[in-house]
Order: C-alpha cells, then structure tokens, then sequence
C-alpha cells in the first residue's frame, strides 16, 4: 500500500528527471509533450524543479535547450508548495549521495557555487523573490553552505602550505645546483669541463627550469593562501591557481630530478654509469606511479575548472 501510494505522488517523467535518467524523459516528452507540465502531488515540485533539487545538470542543461519544449517559461518558472524557485532550490546543499563522491571539500564547494550560479544566469533576471520564509536564494547559499566553504578553506590552506614548503625546498636545492658546475672548470680559458657533453646540457636547462617553476609555484600558493576565499572564488579563480600552482610544483619535481641524474650521470666513470641508469629509471618509475594515482583528482579539477556547465562527477557510481 506504501508503494502504491507513493507512486502515485510522482509520475514517471518526474521520477526520470529525479534519478537523471535522459533516456526516459527524452522519450515521454516525445510521445507525451503535456508530461511537461506534471508536478508532484505534494511539494508541487515539476520536472524542472526536481532536476535542480537533485543536482541533475544534464537533463536541467536538455530542457533548457530543448527547441520543443511546451511552454518553456512556465516550466522554469514553476514555484513549489514553499514558493521555492529553480534557484532556491539550487541555492539549497546538495544531499549526501551527491557530495560522497566528490573528491575534495574544494571541488564540492567550486560544484556547488558554479551550479547556482549557472541555474541562477539561465533565469530572468526579474525572477528573484522570497519563498515563504522570507529567504532569497543568496540567503539560502550563504546560510546553508557556511559548513562546507569553511572546510573549503581549511582545505585549501593546508594543502596550499603544504606545497609551499615543497617549493620552497625544491628552489633551494634547485638554487645551488644552478650555481654548481659538476666536474668543475678549465683553468686557463673558465668553461666548464662538461661544456660540449649532451647530459651537461640537460643538467643547466633542467636546473633553470626546476627553479623558475617552484618560484612561480611558491608565489601561487602564497597567493591563494592569503587570498579572501569569497563564494564566487571557488567558481573560477582559486581552483584555476591551485592547478597552475600545482602544475609547476609537478614540473619542478620533474625537472630537479632530471637535473640531479644529468649531474651524476657525468660524475660516473666506465660501468657505474649503466647501473645508475637502472636507479634513474626505478626513481622515474616510482615519480610516474606517484602523479599517475592522483591524476585523477587533478583531471577531475581541470574539467571542474573550464567546464560552463558542472559535470555529473559521480555518475560512475550511479
């Protein structure tokens, strides 16, 4: 009877649109276009409205431009029993099915404040009004998303200091192996030993490189750590400079590890040259396992990053 009676409440292209299921509400508003107008019998809620609540950005992205939609004005501008709007609704903390299988608080927070915002600029700009409490939708935001951007944060200082003291150390070394030349040099004429070998090139450009790279890297996280970290800096601005800041730090560790094997390399004399290359070569193993296991979180912030419209990045697990 409890089956009966709650299936009765939503019909299916609400229950579609609910579970983000685009195959079945792009079929019933082919064979049904009045399906564009069901709304649940309690909360009043359309498909529109269930799409927002649940964080469906793909079919909220189809019926916003779908060129054969009934009456597209009144389906976006649908209110519930609470006289909720899309972007109340949007301005609401997504549930924890959603927020699990976002990697970080810093990428829940970038997904939470680019959604509201795309909900928010695909709406009249006259559409703005309280519900029934007497909240707007940047009330709801700012009041339901505190816990969350303060994680945020303490994320991104930490993690910001983190990598600051890397770079920092990395500049250091990357400092003094500029300014060493390995194998020393001519006395008569002042160049170095190694000047016309092929690893010597390689240790000065990989020195060069590994200290630019952890200065800009440094100067980055310095930035984002003394940085404000308001709402709309999670859309764009502080995910865009962690991953450039985390971009040079990966450089840097490459480059100093590239500049440390070229200036062994030349140190080595007859057959410990080809067993250092067995050591050069586990290290690089081990430096590749490294980054590729987080590459992940980094594709997932590079999508999260330069993408209009947030993706479903927890669809895998549905």
């Amino acid at each position: 009877m409890n089956f009966v009676f709650f299936a009765a409440l939503e019909t299916p292209i609400l229950v579609a649109s609910k579970n983000g299921i685009m195959e079945m509400v792009t079929k019933i508003l082919e064979l049904f276009p009045m399906a564009i107008y069901d709304t649940h019998k309690e909360n009043w809620k359309n498909i529109v409205l269930m799409a927002v609540e649940n964080r469906q950005s793909h079919i909220y992205d189809f019926l916003l431009n779908r060129k054969h939609l009934l009456d597209r004005e009144i389906a976006f501008r649908a209110v519930d029993n609470h006289r909720n709007t899309a972007l109340h609704l949007a301005g609401k903390l997504a549930g924890y099915h959603h927020c699990q299988h976002i990697p970080t608080s810093m990428l829940q927070m970038q997904w939470e404040v680019k959604w509201y915002q795309y909900v928010q600029n695909s709406l009249p700009p006259h559409f703005l009004f309280k519900n029934r409490r007497g909240r707007t939708p940047d009330e709801i935001f700012q009041i339901q998303h505190q816990k969350l951007q303060d994680k945020s944060k303490q994320w991104l200082n930490s993690t910001s200091n983190s990598c600051s003291f890397i770079a920092a150390l990395i500049a250091t070394v990357a400092f003094a192996s500029s300014a060493s030349v390995p194998g020393g040099v001519k006395q008569d004429t002042g160049e170095p030993v190694f000047e016309n070998h092929p690893a010597f090139s390689i240790f000065a450009m990989a020195s060069l490189v590994a200290l630019c790279c952890s200065v800009i890297s440094l100067l980055i996280f310095l930035t984002i750590f003394i940085s404000k970290h308001q709402d709309k800096d999670f859309t764009m601005n502080l995910p865009r400079n962690f991953l450039f800041g985390l971009t040079s730090l990966f450089i840097s560790m490459a480059a100093m590890l590239t500049c440390f094997c070229s200036g062994n390399f030349l140190m080595l004399k007859g057959q410990l040259k080809y067993a250092a290359v067995l050591v050069y070569a586990l290290t690089g193993l081990l430096m590749a396992y490294f980054v590729l296991k987080h590459f992940p979180l980094f594709i997932d912030l590079l999508k999260a990053t330069f993408r209009k419209v947030p993706e479903r990045i927890y669809k895998e697990y549905l």
